[in-house]
C-alpha cells in the first residue's frame, strides 16, 4: 500500500552562504524545504520532500531523512547556491544572489504522492511555473505557495536576486488554498505594508487563507477574518529561516486546529527556532510549553 502523507514540501536543496552584519560568514546546507519540512515530523506529522539537486550532494539530505521526512530527489547537474548578505541590523534587509540553480521543476518530474497537502517552497523564480502549478491543481491537491518563489527574479548576469512584481500574481493566488508572504513580498505584490490591508487585497485575487511575516509577529487572514500573533523570541540568531518555518508550522498545526490556535503555534514554535541557528530542532512539547508560557 503507498504511504500517505499530511505535507510534501516542494523545491530546490541549496547551499546558503549566510554573511551576517558584522559577523563570519559561513556556509551550511539550506533551503525553504529544508527548514519547513524539518519542522512538520517534529509535531508528528508524515511528510515527504520532492527535491531538486546534483546526486552528488544527497548525503545532505540526512538531516531531513533522520528527522522521519521521505525524499524524493529530481536529479539536476548542480546544486543551487545561496548567497545572503545582511548589510545592516535589520534582519529583514538582505541582499541575494543565486550562484548556481537546479532549474525548473517539471509536473513530470514530480511523483503522484498521495498527500493532503503540497507547499511549493522555492526560494526563487528558478523553480516553479505556471504548467507545474496547474498540474499539481489537477492531481487535488490542497495546494499552497510561499510567494518569494516569484517575487525574487533572479537577473541573467549577476545572478543577483531583484524583488519585483509578478505578472501573473493574481493567477498564482486563484489557484492556492494557502499564500505565505512577508511584509517586503506584500509591498511589492500589493503597494502596502499595513498587513492586514495587503491580506484582504491578496484574499480578494481568490486564495481564502493568507499569511504574512514581519519582524515583531505574523498575520493570518482565513476566510474574511484577521488573526495576529507577536513573536516571543529573545535573540535573532536564527533568523534565517523564519518565513519557512513559520509557515510549515502553522500548516502542520492548521490540518487539526483552528486559524487562532493554529497561528499561535506558528508564533511560538518559529521564535524557539530564531534563537539558534539552522533548521528547528525541538520537540512538540518544548512547543506547547512555550505557547502556554508566551502566547497564551
Amino acid at each position: 500500500m503507498p504511504k500517505k502523507y499530511d505535507i510534501t514540501f516542494i523545491g530546490h536543496m541549496c547551499y546558503d552562504e549566510i554573511i551576517p552584519f558584522g559577523g563570519k560568514p559561513h556556509v551550511a546546507p539550506g533551503s525553504a524545504v529544508l527548514c519547513g519540512a524539518m519542522v512538520a515530523p517534529r509535531v508528528g506529522k508524515k511528510v515527504a520532500a520532492v527535491v531538486k539537486m546534483a546526486k552528488k550532494d544527497e548525503h545532505i539530505l540526512q538531516p531531513m531523512k533522520d528527522a522521519g521526512v521521505d525524499t524524493y530527489v529530481i536529479p539536476s547537474e548542480e546544486t543551487t547556491y545561496s548567497r545572503v548578505l545582511h548589510e545592516s541590523e535589520n534582519v529583514d534587509e538582505r541582499r541575494l544572489t543565486l550562484v548556481k540553480s537546479a532549474g525548473l521543476i517539471s509536473i513530470n518530474d514530480v511523483p503522484a504522492l498521495d498527500s493532503t497537502c503540497v507547499h511549493l517552497a522555492g526560494i526563487s523564480d528558478t523553480e516553479f511555473d505556471m504548467a507545474l502549478m496547474k498540474g499539481l491543481k489537477t492531481r487535488g491537491y490542497s495546494l499552497s505557495a510561499d510567494m518569494q518563489s516569484f517575487v525574487r527574479h533572479v537577473t541573467p548576469v549577476t545572478h543577483e536576486i531583484e524583488f519585483s512584481d509578478v505578472a501573473n500574481k493574481k493567477d498564482i493566488a486563484a489557484m492556492m488554498d494557502k499564500l505565505k508572504l512577508d511584509v517586503v513580498e506584500a509591498r511589492i505584490l500589493t503597494g502596502t505594508e499595513d498587513l492586514e490591508k495587503a491580506a484582504v487585497i491578496v484574499e480578494s485575487w481568490g486564495c481564502p487563507e493568507v499569511m504574512i511575516t514581519h519582524s515583531p509577529g505574523v498575520l493570518a487572514r482565513v476566510n474574511g477574518v484577521t488573526y495576529y500573533e507577536k513573536f516571543s523570541n529573545s535573540n535573532i540568531s536564527g533568523r534565517t529561516g523564519r518565513g519557512d518555518t513559520t509557515f510549515s508550522a502553522y500548516l502542520s498545526w492548521r490540518l487539526d486546529h483552528d486559524p487562532r490556535e493554529s497561528l499561535k503555534f506558528a508564533a511560538a514554535l518559529v521564535s524557539m527556532k530564531m534563537e539558534i541557528p539552522g533548521p528547528f530542532n525541538g520537540t512538540l512539547e518544548d512547543v506547547l510549553k512555550r505557547m502556554k508560557e508566551k502566547h497564551s
